[in-house]
């Protein structure tokens, strides 16, 4: 039986997108989304927020199209779906950490920071903001 283990996350962009090439062909777009839970402290009425930083991936076949890196900047809202995975790391003072990373396989940009990329979007030049085929799956490489 297949099982699914998939996420969906929507949070900011902390940072634009960096493109590393690997030496089997296939390049990584890796960039931070923040996830704010907000809420209501119970004994002060204060409003609290706690962010979670969680590192993305978006794999592709070197030479595909990389229209997606120019949407992802810093600030940008955007709507993701991937499967979620830990690893653990040795941080600079020694101490062992670790953090959530996100192989992406779907991407919607709701909503970016340039007034250039919003124009085009509320233009209705695109008609869908989802940019799909992200994914790396068997065949794509």
């Amino acid at each position: 039986m297949a099982t699914v283990f998939e996420t969906r996350l929507i949070g900011n962009i902390g940072k634009d997108a960096e493109v590393r090439s690997m030496d089997n062909g296939i390049v990584a777009i890796n960039f931070p989304v923040a996830h704010n839970k907000n809420w209501k402290d119970k004994r002060t009425s204060e409003l609290r927020t706690k962010t979670t930083w969680i590192n993305c991936t978006i794999w592709k076949k070197e030479g595909a199209n990389m229209k997606i890196v120019d949407y992802l900047k810093k600030g940008s809202l955007v709507d993701l779906i991937g499967t979620p995975f830990s690893k653990g790391y040795l941080h600079e003072d020694q101490t062992v950490r670790s953090e959530i990373r996100l192989n992406i396989s779907k991407t919607n940009i709701l909503r970016t920071t340039s007034k250039e990329d919003a124009n085009v979007q509320e233009s209705g030049d695109s008609a869908n903001n989802s940019i799909e085929d992200f994914s790396l799956q068997g065949g794509d490489f």
